[in-house]
């Protein structure tokens, strides 16, 4: 089995509708596990938040995601993005991306051509992730 590098992000109680969000975007299978599930904290306030949750689409996008017990501080991302590539066969389908993920959020930078020829722009979605899109441009001859 190859080593992968996989995304896991933090959420403060909505880590559920956050990765049923993403399942929207990106289709794929979504398994979810509740702290009560696994016994994993004594506190009934974190009963029925994700300790665990996974999607993986059939195009190979893994992304994972747990909310934080009542025992931990919870620190907001804001030191990172996710970013999302492709070239121009993947054009309409980053762009649907761009387009799905940026709903209820903020467009910090519009999807357009940028000045290294690709095209590319940057969000802040509704939970508060960060992710860049990056639509190559053609190659030169």
């Amino acid at each position: 089995m190859p080593i992968k590098l996989n995304t896991y992000l933090n959420f403060n109680g909505q880590a559920r509708e956050a990765m049923e969000f993403y399942k929207s975007v990106f289709g794929g299978e979504l398994t979810l596990s509740t702290f009560k599930e696994f016994q994993g904290s004594t506190e009934a306030a974190d009963a029925d938040k994700i300790m665990h949750a996974a999607l993986e689409t059939s195009s190979g996008l893994s992304l994972m995601a747990a909310d934080t017990p009542a025992s931990m501080e919870y620190h907001p991302a804001s030191a990172f993005a996710l970013s999302l590539s492709g070239d121009e066969a993947d054009e309409a389908t980053l762009c649907g991306y761009f387009d799905q993920l940026s709903a209820g959020g903020k467009v910090t930078m519009p999807l357009e051509k940028a000045m290294w020829g690709d095209t590319f722009g940057m969000l802040d979605d509704k939970f508060g992730i960060s992710w860049m899109v990056n639509i190559a441009g053609p190659k030169p001859e």
